[in-house]
């Protein structure tokens, strides 16, 4: 397997992130917070490749902080780390991938791997489309093509954008009573 690690940097949100030294002995940087709140305040900081969120990390749960970075930068990957049994229907609607803690952290590895490819390979697409609909701007070709481009374009940037927390958020990250 290819290591993709190397100039990754992982947000590591678990209450036990020495059980993740694995990541970082296959080249990954790593930024670690062990609750929610802390994470989501390195979240807003750093800038990260993927997260690796447990899923229990008491007051905060691991849903409620993916919810708040799904909303934030829904571009940003999460594998969720849990129990075999313990993951709610909503937990599905923020998460990338989950991985039970069961399997162990080559398996938390492998998918990490998978889900960073996955993300180049999307951001390679979006370089290959924006270079070819600037192509077909400069070379006048079909109207249709510029305007599917365009708008493509314009969804892309939306895609894209950073949206940040509310003040009230703010606030609740910094006094230690955000609640979701």
């Amino acid at each position: 397997m290819t290591c993709m690690g190397t100039n990754s940097t992982l947000l590591c949100i678990h209450r036990d992130p020495t059980q993740l030294s694995l990541l970082e002995q296959n080249g990954y940087q790593l930024l670690t917070a062990t609750n929610g709140a802390e994470g989501l305040r390195l979240f807003m900081s750093r800038p990260v490749d993927a997260i690796v969120l447990d899923n229990q990390l008491g007051l905060l749960d691991g849903v409620g902080v993916a919810d708040e970075i799904k909303r934030v930068k829904p571009q940003v990957p999460i594998v969720m780390l849990a129990e075999d049994m313990e993951l709610s229907a909503d937990a599905l609607n923020s998460v990338d991938a989950f991985v039970a803690k069961s399997d162990g952290p080559h398996f938390l590895l492998a998918t990490l791997e998978t889900i960073l490819k996955r993300k180049l390979a999307q951001r390679h697409e979006g370089k290959l489309r924006s270079h070819t609909l600037l192509h077909l701007r400069r070379s006048g070709r079909s109207r249709e093509s510029t305007a599917v481009g365009n708008k493509n374009s314009t969804q892309l940037a939306a895609d894209e954008r950073d949206v940040p927390f509310s003040p009230v958020v703010w606030r609740s990250i910094r006094d230690g009573t955000l609640k979701f």
